[in-house]
Order: structure tokens, then sequence, then C-alpha cells
């Protein structure tokens, strides 16, 4: 007789309708080798890994528009890294839905974090194969939503190394603020091709906040926002 799983507490939970599929997702290796019957989460595993993967990837680069491909990078590893899933795994609480082996359990496997993140990984696959692409970034880009932006605009010194500059911090406010980003257009160019000067604007929803000059482009933009931040007090 199938054991019945628990129910996942956690209201923002993966609406999972296949139990085969939820059952596999939450079963380590270990507990295969004590039932043979039973089948692992590592294909779920892979699966949800390429998932993650490419939906962070997306967030990423439609969030923040002035990143480099190497910022773009740094910041993703920091957000489908082992702790970071592990953390995930833990607010689902995935560590008690696990079906383990008796020595996982006894080795503290439901606290592992190699363990928790790789259940995270599983349950993300589960929930493509259950219910495909669109619900599973309905689902996952708000929570990294959430912790990138605690990344990339921290609030002390004491958090993460700060990637941004005065673009993303006026980024920052447009998106909480005005919910869009900010739009850059270089508005005058002049002097000889050795010496240019550009002349940028940065407006949100079609409004003026900040003009900028400099001898690059985005050396303009970045005063503008500077200049746009500083209109609001920020």
């Amino acid at each position: 007789m199938r054991e019945k799983l628990q129910e996942i507490s956690m209201d923002n939970q993966p609406p999972i309708k296949d139990e085969n599929l939820l059952r596999q997702a939450l079963t380590h290796r270990s507990y295969v080798n004590e039932n043979p019957e039973a089948e692992d989460n590592e294909r779920l595993e892979f699966l949800g890994d390429a998932v993650l993967n490419f939906l962070v990837a997306e967030l990423l680069y439609n969030r923040y528009q002035d990143m480099s491909e190497a910022q773009l990078t740094r910041l993703r590893s920091a957000l489908v890294d082992e702790k970071q899933l592990a953390n995930f795994a833990v607010k689902l609480g995935l560590g008690e839905q696990l079906r383990l082996g008796k020595g996982a359990i006894k080795d503290g496997g439901r606290k592992n974090p190699a363990l928790l993140s790789d259940a995270f990984e599983a349950i993300i696959g589960a929930y493509f194969m259950d219910a495909k692409i669109t619900a599973v970034r309905k689902y996952v880009q708000p929570m990294f939503t959430e912790v990138a932006d605690r990344i990339v605009f921290p609030v002390s010194d004491e958090e993460e190394k700060n990637l941004i500059d005065f673009k993303n911090q006026f980024q920052q406010w447009a998106l909480e603020k005005q919910g869009e980003n900010p739009e850059y257009c270089i508005t005058n160019e002049s002097g000889p091709d050795h010496a240019k000067e550009f002349t940028a604007e940065v407006r949100v929803k079609g409004k003026l906040y900040g003009v900028g000059k400099g001898k690059r482009k985005q050396d303009a933009e970045k005063r503008a926002a500077q200049t746009a931040l500083k209109k609001l007090g920020l």
C-alpha cells in the first residue's frame, strides 16, 4: 500500500497535481536502496536545475538591464547555489517531506543543505512536468526577485557586495514606485570625434527625471540617473 504524502505546509508550495511526480521528487536514493520499488528524484533534479537556470537568467536579463554579462552570471550563480536553494527548501518544509533511508535520517539528512537543494530542484522539475514552463515561471520568479534585489540593492554594508551604480539605484526606485524601468535617451552629441560630449535624459512613464552629460553615452546616462536620484532626495 502506498504511503500518503504529508502536505507541504507553505501556502506558496508549487501545486503539483500528479501525486506520483510529487512522491518521486521527494524520494532520495537512500530510500530507494531500502525500497527498490520506489524511484529516486535524481532525474527530476537534473530537469529542475536546467529549468531554474533558464528562468533565473531570464529574470535577471529583463530586470537588471544595465548589468554586464559577468555581473549577470555572478548574480545567477549566487541565486541558484546550494545554500540559496536549500533556504528555499527549508521555507517550503521539504526536509520533513523527504523520503530518506534510515542511515540518511540518522546522519541528519533532513537538514543537509545538499539534500535540501537537490529536493528543491526536483520539486521544480516535477512542477515543470506537471504544469509546464508558464506556471513554473509564475511560481519561481517572485521568490528569486526578492532575493536578487537584496543582493543588488543591499540595505547595509554587511550585506553582500553591492553590484549597482546610479542607474541601477534609479531603476530600483522606478520599479518599486512606478512599476516600470527607466528609459534613457541621448538627446545631444557635440564636440570633435576625439572629444565627444553626450547629453542624456532619463524618463519614467514619459516624465523627465534627470539630465546628464559625459564623454561616453553610458557616463551621460549615469549622470542623468544621479541627477534624478538627487531630485528625489535619494
